[in-house]
């Protein structure tokens, strides 16, 4: 049975990486209880599916949190549409696996740049909204922000980032009366965590990983907790409970992933040599859409650039 929670009725909740996965299911939920859905994402087509599925007051709205100024004018629009924004979700991320000397610099800077700097980017565009309303902001983390896992630099350092970038900011946004949380989630059942598992090293590497660190978790009940969270605008939600026991012994994680993680990675050495090319670029369905996003960029502004250069003297003002 859905617990009911009536503090999300009527608000407007915006998502970001809405599209699929956690970002779509939570906006599914949220619609549930009554919450106005804006989804925020990449992917038109599956945005205004699960738009659709949310009802006649969601809305959908195609942004790359990266790009700043754009998305200050889509948290213009979400406003103006809606008339308030009382809750907002920093959930778009995308994530790579592999030796960090053996990652291609574009795709390792990529996933910085969607995480940390898009999640900036997201709390810069939306927290003036929010203190108008006196929302709730939550930057969605990750068991990698707790504890460092080898074969993935950058989406560890990116969601340590935006933990930090969280705690930061929650006693400024509290001035305002708005409120910030951060949820944790462990492996889940999305297309990224699909994505990562389709390379046979990086799946074998976490099927060595003690219980529960080693099993993939349903995601219904991690949205469940996670629209808990938001409805009592809490500062910690844990996707999986037991992730709260973790916040204890994080000091010493590093040591431990230290001692052991040496001999996992001397002997998959040859495999992950042999299959580097195919990790070139961001995994999953996500990972994709990004890149997909980012080719068509060049090529409009490569178009916009030949336009400009063939323009006749006389006519740019016309």
């Amino acid at each position: 049975m859905t617990t009911r929670h009536p503090a999300l009725n009527g608000k407007t909740a915006v998502i970001t990486g809405a599209a699929r996965g956690l970002g779509s299911l939570l906006a599914r939920k949220l619609a549930d209880q009554g919450a106005h859905p804006a989804l925020v994402g990449l992917e038109p087509d599956h945005l205004a599916a699960t738009a659709a599925q949310c009802g006649p007051t969601a809305t959908h709205w195609e942004a790359d949190v990266t790009d700043g100024p754009a998305l200050t004018t889509t948290a213009e629009a979400i406003e103006a549409h809606h008339g308030t924004i009382d809750i907002v979700v920093a959930n778009a991320g995308i994530a790579t696996g592999g030796p960090f000397t053996d990652t291609h610099p574009e795709a390792f800077d990529r996933v910085i740049e969607v995480n940390l700097l898009g999640s900036i980017a997201t709390a810069r565009a939306f927290l003036p909204a929010l203190q108008r309303s006196r929302g709730h902001y939550l930057q969605i983390a990750s068991l990698a922000a707790l504890t460092p896992a080898p074969l993935m630099a950058a989406y560890c350092s990116s969601k340590a980032g935006v933990e930090a970038f969280a705690h930061a900011i929650r006693p400024e946004t509290a001035v305002h009366g708005v409120t910030t949380g951060i949820a944790y989630l462990s492996w889940t059942d999305t297309d990224m965590v699909r994505g990562a598992d389709a390379d046979d090293v990086l799946r074998e590497l976490r099927s060595r990983l003690p219980w529960p660190l080693n099993k993939t978790h349903p995601l219904p009940p991690a949205a469940d907790n996670i629209v808990t969270g938001i409805a009592r605008r809490s500062p910690h939600v844990y996707g999986q409970p037991w992730l709260r026991a973790l916040q204890g012994a994080r000091a010493a994680l590093p040591g431990i992933v230290a001692a052991f993680g040496p001999r996992e990675i001397r002997r998959l050495q040859p495999r992950l040599e042999a299959t580097a090319a195919q990790r070139a670029h961001a995994v999953g369905a996500g990972g994709r859409a990004d890149l997909a996003a980012r080719t068509r960029k060049k090529k409009s502004a490569a178009r916009s650039g030949r336009r400009e250069t063939t323009t006749p003297a006389g006519t740019a003002d016309r």
